[in-house]
């Protein structure tokens, strides 16, 4: 059987109508096409770049190692974590993703908590999260059909190095000014309940029912970063889906599982600098701000050498039951997007 190795993915581009031209200085090369809203590091389709699997996508992959390759997943052969870029230049439509019960119901195989870590941030630039407090149900609905419903939403100006945690069932929406790095279960499943009188499709019964009033969603606690030897290490968030590190080196860094832990596949996202991850009978693989770089559940040890300096997210599902983040909520809106 073929050795698994640490897999290059290539990102996958994905049109939005709220996206933008200008993708630097993620993504500094011209593309074609329509505004891009999201860049996809781990989607099903996304392609290895790298070794004797390269040109094969992760979901293949995925399918025909299973637990070799993913480790503890909550499905045996499918990719457990979307990770992507978001480059918002206009405002998304406010929409709510369902949770693993309302999912099943629909045949979805997951539901769609996700985190947002913010990149970048213009002065201004703002997220809506959660229902203002005693807003309930009848009264979004009533806002949709009067065309008021960011009225009834916490906005709140971020600002980068922070990250926020979205459960499922909370109403959401992004403004623009900011780039978001966005992990999430891997679903695709979005309904939009309201967009600002566009004309596009809304899901509102689907939305209204997966819609919850309160959830654990808000700002997370910043946690203090370890600092060893030209490694800082941040934990930025730890939920029951998944768990999200930030690294940044300078000198470089061994890795090795502990022989206890239980094992998971990690996506590290590069989000500056670059570096070079090595392996045990693999060629060295490069990866830039922008690329991903998926380490089986079997490698066992690996060495990341930074060229002359790397920072990327490390992502992954929890190697045992983990509670919702601490979180801070937001009790008032403070203004509308933009």
């Amino acid at each position: 059987m073929l050795d698994l190795y640490p897999l290059l993915l290539r990102p996958q581009f994905q049109e939005r109508v709220w996206g933008s031209r200008d993708l630097s200085p993620i993504y500094p090369q011209a593309l074609d096409g329509g505004p891009i809203g999201e860049a996809w590091l781990t989607g099903d389709e996304c392609r290895i770049a790298n070794g004797p699997l390269a040109g094969r996508t992760l979901a293949d992959v995925s399918r025909e190692f299973g637990e070799q390759f993913l480790g503890r997943a909550p499905h045996a052969s499918r990719f457990p974590l979307l990770v992507k870029f978001l480059f918002p230049k206009d405002r998304l439509s406010v929409q709510v993703h369902p949770d693993d019960e309302a999912a099943a119901q629909t045949g979805a195989p997951c539901g769609k908590s996700e985190c947002w870590y913010v990149l970048r941030a213009e002065p201004g630039a703002k997220i809506a999260l959660g229902l203002r407090r005693g807003i309930d149900k009848a009264e979004v609905e009533r806002a949709i059909r009067e065309t008021r419903l960011e009225e009834l939403l916490n906005w709140v100006e971020v600002r980068p190095g922070e990250m926020y945690y979205v459960e499922a069932g909370t109403v959401h929406a992004i403004g623009p000014g900011s780039v978001i790095v966005e992990t999430q279960q891997n679903s695709d499943t979005t309904y939009r309940l309201y967009d600002y009188g566009r004309p596009r499709e809304l899901h509102i019964e689907n939305g209204l029912h997966a819609l919850k009033e309160q959830t654990h969603s808000g700002k997370v606690a910043a946690a203090r970063a370890e600092i060893t030897n030209g490694k800082t290490q941040v934990n930025l968030i730890a939920s029951p889906w998944f768990v999200v590190d930030k690294f940044r080196l300078t000198q470089p860094w061994q890795f090795q599982r502990p022989e206890h832990a239980q094992r998971t596949v990690w996506c590290l996202a590069a989000i500056n600098g670059c570096g070079v991850v090595e392996s045990e009978g693999a060629h060295p693989v490069m990866f830039t701000a922008g690329e991903a770089v998926i380490v089986p559940a079997s490698v066992d040890r690996l060495i990341i050498k930074p060229q002359w300096e790397a920072e990327f997210l490390c992502s992954s599902v929890p190697a045992e039951s983990v509670p919702h983040p601490a979180t801070v909520p937001f009790e008032h809106a403070i203004g509308k997007a933009k």
